[in-house]
């Protein structure tokens, strides 16, 4: 009865954690959407988390150009890159990591 109950409750860690990584992606999508053009990146990364990257920093004359990047969590070759004009969302594009293969001799 106690290995039964072992199996058990292994099978069912699995099986739990099999779906969570669809969980995650529906939550990031859910974030997704309330993202809009021109909102500030305080309120952007307060939407998101601040497990982010700083992909570029640009200061010239007139603007701050700061690029910042997210992965897709658990999906590790992709990610979402955020471009802010003066700390204000200009605009954001999903890329994905290439995957190159060795060459076969």
């Amino acid at each position: 009865m106690k290995y039964n109950l072992i199996t058990f409750l292994c099978l069912l860690t699995v099986m739990l954690s099999a779906c969570s990584g669809t969980r995650i992606a529906t939550m990031r999508k859910s974030k997704m959407e309330q993202l809009e053009l021109g909102m500030s990146k305080t309120k952007v990364v307060n939407i998101l988390g601040s497990s982010y990257s700083i992909s570029q920093k640009e200061v010239n004359a007139n603007d701050t150009i700061e690029v910042i990047s997210y992965r897709n969590v658990p999906f590790d070759d992709e990610f979402y890159l955020f471009r802010f004009k003066n700390s204000k969302l200009e605009k954001w594009h999903r890329e994905f990591q290439p995957i190159y293969k060795a060459a076969q001799p």
